[in-house]
């Protein structure tokens, strides 16, 4: 079954090489007990290594089952070791981390082999060697006569055809001796036992043919095989595999002898894992609070149609940002120049806001819109008689403005949604206003002169409630001088043919809503413009501005082929009160969530439509919420960057830490590639332990995380008044200890790579 076909091997050391093996010839049987005897350094062990596969021949063949191994692969090696081949070395080489049973169902764990299967064959063997009580106790708790039955039980467990003995009986007294021997000769009667000795009694009484070698040549053979056995059997070896899971096991054994150490290992690399931890849980905690905020304060902020607007899509930012930071001064020595476009220019879009647009507007669902406010050109007419006296008003100090427009004269308004009607009710019809007062009932005094009230320091409600302003239409306030028009000069005329507009209620911003949103002062329906226009757009002052080439207030020429004149035209005869489109529309969402819904709308009517036919808008909430978010999200990543630092280091750290652990375990990965442990099984124990390294570190540093949030949480309710802002989110710590394992597995990777190179026979070597 075995054969050696002139083998040569030699070690070189700097300039000196010495020829371990030379020109060795062997054939061995089946089922025999050979003894291999000679001197130190005769290539004894040399060549017990060499036929176990744990080293390599530089020349020659072996034959194994009549099959050579000349191509032989690594894999294949390592299952020859594991299928064929079972070691007994003579200081036991057993693995301290784990118990005898487990030492013994090794090389069955190597196989394959399903634990139930090898847990009955590694309690059989054991109980052949009359080990069977002491399966569950570690190696160090055994005697050397102990250790050496493990090893020659764990040699047997998986059936080798080949048991090569190294000096088996070399570390034990004369008693053990006898004992082990008769075991090892007992062994050999159904397999081929191989052992090398330097006791030629033992191997006289015990072997059936001694083998004596002498500086690396076969001197004599006392019982060599005849030409005419034979030898007809087939190479078959099944490959090995180390499963993760088995490899886990083996390392968390190992884990367990060193406690101490992998808690400071594991806690100095999740200090990272703590850091990032913090800062993510803070920064989750002030998004909420943000979003908070934004639910509060920046849904109640309407979205704004203007008949200009700036369309910054993503394109255009990125082509300002260039103009901005462009800073080439590179001069070219040219004769001409070269015109281009204002990028500003490209981002000014004209809305035409048409009717149908209007109408649009008006047909949105009331569950998503609670109000649309117009802002138009038309001016109004006011006076009123403040200290028995008739006095124009200037609008402009009056700071009056319109109510949004209900959708939905059934569900709640605007002024129901975010006022608190601190006097009388809302107003309805077109001749009726609301005062507006601050968060502290304050309001401008001209306001409070405008409406013919005595100006003292506290105004009572009940004086405010029926209070008036008066309202006169164009051709009343206005009066005919031939060619121009100017303001009707009889105060009690104009006051007497004015219309009455009656404060019906005083109202305040609600606590929820920021008080920037709605300043202080005078507030009429839409109905009101829209009666004034109606009334206005055909007054004579309108009749007789459409008809001139010049303003018939101030006699100032329009020149109709000047765009900005014609514009300012348009917008004298809107002041007037003939008919126009608003030039702003606000769109007031009922809640954070309709604001999409509002959004979406929008975005519907501008499907299909040409650039120039679009409406753009301005989501003033999207705006403010994208740039707090923008800001913390920098902040977040800074903070993180400056934390994953220490991941690094704590990888190196793990890479320093398991390059240690290789060489602290070098005799157990030489005990495994004994076992025909495969290279990528070494590293894959290796790996293994930096695994549970890692999820350790992981899991510790987001349990010190989560126990820190409780002192954080406090301290900024004592510095802000917020409670609980520092939240950590599940997801981030998931993705924190997958961070931490894959970090420690980078760090481990290069030390586990090492251990799989290591030579085995060197490695068995290593005390």
């Amino acid at each position: 079954m075995l054969k050696l076909k002139k083998i040569n091997k030699s070690y070189t050391t700097g300039d000196f090489t010495q020829n371990a093996l030379k020109d060795v010839s062997l054939e061995f049987r089946q089922n025999e007990f050979v003894a291999i005897l000679g001197p130190s350094g005769s290539g004894k062990t040399t060549l017990l290594n060499i036929i176990g596969g744990l080293d390599r021949y530089d020349s020659g063949d072996l034959v194994i089952n009549n099959k050579s191994t000349k191509k032989f692969k690594a894999t294949d090696w390592d299952a020859y070791r594991n299928n064929c081949i079972g070691f007994v070395f003579q200081n036991y080489n057993l693995i301290s981390h784990i118990n005898v049973l487990e030492n013994v169902e090794m090389g069955m764990t190597l196989s394959g082999i399903s634990s139930k299967v090898r847990r009955k064959k590694a309690l059989e063997v054991l109980k052949k060697v009359g080990l069977l009580e002491h399966a569950h106790k570690k190696p160090n708790q055994l005697s050397g006569g102990q250790m050496q039955r493990v090893a020659i039980a764990r040699a047997l467990a998986n059936d080798p055809d080949i048991i090569l003995a190294d000096e088996p009986t070399g570390a034990l007294d004369s008693k053990t001796s006898v004992q082990i021997m008769e075991l090892i000769k007992e062994i050999a009667k159904d397999k081929l036992v191989i052992m090398v000795t330097h006791n030629p009694e033992l191997a006289k009484e015990y072997s059936t043919r001694i083998i004596s070698m002498k500086d690396g040549k076969i001197t004599e053979d006392s019982n060599p095989i005849e030409k005419s056995e034979k030898n007809e059997a087939t190479y078959n070896i099944k490959k090995t595999a180390m499963s993760f899971l088995t490899a886990l096991k083996l390392s968390l054994n190992n884990i367990r002898t060193k406690k101490g150490r992998t808690l400071l290992t594991a806690f100095a690399s999740s200090i990272g894992i703590i850091g990032i931890a913090l800062i993510l849980s803070l920064s989750n905690g002030f998004d909420k609070q943000i979003d908070t905020f934004e639910r509060n304060t920046l849904s109640s902020m309407p979205i704004i149609i203007s008949e200009q607007s700036m369309n910054l899509d993503e394109e255009t930012m990125m082509e300002l940002q260039n103009e901005v930071s462009n800073t080439d001064d590179t001069y070219q020595d040219i004769d001409y120049v070269i015109p281009e476009e204002e990028i500003i220019e490209t981002v000014i879009h004209k809305n035409n806001i048409t009717e149908d647009f209007i109408k649009y507007l008006e047909s949105a669902d009331s569950e998503f819109v609670s109000g649309i406010s117009y802002m138009r050109y038309t001016g109004l007419n006011l006076v009123n008689k403040i200290d028995n006296k008739i006095t124009i008003l200037d609008n402009s100090k009056l700071n009056i403005s319109s109510i949004p427009k209900s959708l939905d004269e059934d569900k709640k308004t605007v002024i129901e949604e975010r006022y608190d009607v601190l006097a009388g009710r809302e107003a309805k019809a077109y001749n009726e206003l609301v005062l507006i007062v601050d968060s502290k009932n304050h309001v401008s005094l001209n306001v409070i002169k405008a409406l013919g009230l005595e100006s003292k320091d506290k105004v009572a409600f009940k004086d405010i409630i029926g209070s008036e302003i008066k309202l006169v239409l164009n051709n009343d306030y206005y009066v005919n001088n031939g060619s121009y028009f100017s303001i009707n000069t009889d105060l009690n005329k104009l006051y007497n043919n004015s219309e009455s507009l009656e404060v019906v209620g005083i109202i305040r911003l609600k606590e929820d809503f920021p008080s920037y949103i709605a300043a202080s002062g005078l507030a009429y329906t839409e109905d009101l413009l829209e009666y004034v226009i109606d009334e206005n757009k055909d007054s004579d002052i309108v009749k007789k501005q459409q008809k001139s080439e010049y303003n018939v207030l101030t006699g100032e020429p329009y020149d109709f082929n000047n765009p900005e004149s014609k514009m300012l035209y348009e917008s004298t005869l809107a002041h007037l009160g003939k008919e126009s489109s608003p030039y702003y529309i606000a769109l007031y969402p009922r809640d954070f969530e309709a604001k999409e819904e509002v959004i979406n709308y929008l975005d519907k009517f501008n499907e299909d439509k040409d650039i120039e036919d679009k409406i753009v808008y301005t989501d003033q909430a999207e705006i403010m919420s994208s740039l707090s978010s923008d800001i913390m999200d920098a902040i977040t990543i800074v903070l993180v960057a400056f934390s994953g630092i220490s991941l690094v280091v704590s990888s190196i750290m793990i890479g320093i830490i398991m390059y240690i652990s290789v060489l602290e375990r070098t005799k157990e990965i030489g005990i495994l590639r004994s076992l025909g442990a495969r290279k990528r099984d070494i590293s894959r124990v290796f790996n293994a332990e930096t695994f549970i390294i890692g999820v350790a570190s992981g899991l510790l540093g987001i349990l010190i995380a989560r126990l820190l949030l409780f002192p954080v949480n406090a301290l900024l309710l004592n510095l802000t008044n917020l409670e609980n802002v520092a939240i950590l989110n599940p997801i981030h710590a998931l993705i924190l200890i997958t961070i931490s394992v894959i970090l420690t597995l980078i760090g481990g990777w290069l030390p586990a790579k090492m251990a799989s190179k290591k030579d085995p026979v060197i490695a068995l070597r290593t005390e």
